[in-house]
């Protein structure tokens, strides 16, 4: 493929993710809102974030064995399109009437089971549409797009819920979904499917899927530090919000929370725009470290200010980071086992999230009580902590010397 065509394609091919992403943040915002106006219980309100994120991570694997064994063109279509299924399933329900917690549920887990079809063969989509060079661009702008949900849709969806209800904000997403099916068919028409001369059987697929990210040392080390950055990630998640108001008003922390997002955003522009060359696990390290050190002031006092630019530059640093990730990984795997690798990457990679919703809650509880601490105090302690380890854990990284080894075989 000409590669001025294929750069097109993938900006069209964003363009569509991009609008998607929105669409779903409303969604979420709305619906977040929704239940929580129902029922009044941070529990109810909580799995319906659980029940969109745990299909998404339990599927991925098996998407990604579908994404190498059948049409990438037709996996991603096929998840955007049947994702709306749940959200209409939804709105039907409002729509006849009081809709109860179950149906919702019902509606969010399905929307989440066919988006797990999307991901690894959009992260395969575009390997194919692109060069080498072109990676670090492209990894920039995914993140930035991902990054929207948060910055975005919030917005969107507060002015729209002051004049309206949760019903339009689910048109609209389901609406966005049409439109990334349009974009989505224009950008793959062009490219040729993927031929499978041979199916093996789904254990054989699986087993190659975790061989291509085994066959070389640096590749699974690498797989785990995205698994510890997701942890990271996760923890600043739920322990930011009881940390900021053991001290502060909702007010102050959803101003806090746009400012931290607000860091993801504009690396993600400068990496869209201008990339990245050469070396990647330098970045990588540094990244890491930077993110680490945030952690730690973030967690050090109860200083709106210190929160608020710590948190910036911990979220300025994930996209650096995952993009020299993306890269490192991208280039040294081969084309024709992209699908089944991200699949596996994807599930690995996110099981942090899963360790931080379940896991640091409970410890920054235990540990403000035996430090005789406000809960505040404890999850500020946690976070420190676990920015410490990203410190060491970066300095470790760049004396690996597998991992150094992946960049120089990415030529």
């Amino acid at each position: 493929m000409n590669k001025k065509k294929g750069l097109n394609k993938f900006y069209l091919l964003w363009s569509g993710e991009l609008v998607s992403s929105i669409g779903g943040g409303l969604t979420s915002f709305g619906l977040g809102v929704y239940v929580f106006q129902k029922t009044g219980s941070v529990t109810s309100t909580a799995m319906i974030t659980l029940l969109a994120f745990l299909p998404t991570l339990l599927l991925s694997v098996p998407a990604g064995i579908l994404a190498d064994r059948f049409d990438r063109r037709l996996l991603m279509m096929l998840g955007d399109g049947c994702s709306a299924i749940g959200l209409i399933y939804i709105l039907l329900c409002m729509l006849d009437g009081d809709i109860a917690l179950w149906q919702i549920y019902i509606g969010v887990t399905i929307s989440s089971v066919f988006s797990s079809l999307l991901e690894p063969s959009y992260r395969a989509t575009i390997s194919d549409l692109l060069t080498k060079e072109e990676y670090a661009k492209a990894s920039g702008l995914v993140s930035m797009a991902g990054s929207a949900r948060y910055l975005i849709s919030p917005v969107i969806a507060g002015i729209l819920l002051a004049v309206a209800d949760i019903k339009l904000l689910l048109c609209i997403d389901i609406a966005t979904f049409a439109l990334t099916i349009v974009s989505t068919g224009i950008v793959l028409s062009g490219l040729e499917a993927k031929r499978i001369e041979k199916k093996e059987s789904w254990l054989k697929d699986l087993m190659e899927g975790w061989q291509a990210i085994t066959e070389k040392r640096g590749v699974i080390l690498l797989v785990i530090m995205a698994s510890l950055i997701s942890l990271s990630m996760g923890t600043i998640q739920v322990l930011s919000e009881p940390m900021i108001l053991d001290f502060a008003d909702s007010a102050t922390l959803g101003i806090a929370e746009s400012i931290c997002a607000c860091g993801m955003l504009v690396s993600s522009i400068f990496l869209g725009v201008k990339g990245m060359k050469k070396v990647y696990v330098r970045a990588l390290s540094i990244s890491l470290g930077l993110a680490g050190l945030a952690m730690i002031v973030f967690g050090f006092k109860e200083n709106i200010m210190v929160i608020c630019a710590s948190g910036f530059l911990f979220f300025c640093m994930l996209p650096v980071s995952n993009c020299c990730l993306d890269y490192l990984v991208r280039v040294n795997i081969k084309d024709e086992l992209q699908g089944r690798a991200w699949g596996m990457i994807g599930f690995l990679s996110q099981i942090g999230y899963v360790v931080a919703y379940a896991a640091v809650g409970v410890f920054a509880d235990a540990l403000a009580k035996s430090a005789s601490v406000s809960a505040g105090r404890g999850c500020g302690y946690v976070v420190m902590l676990f920015g410490g380890l990203l410190i060491v854990l970066a300095g470790i990284l760049y004396r690996i010397k597998s991992i150094r080894a992946l960049e120089g075989e990415a030529t």
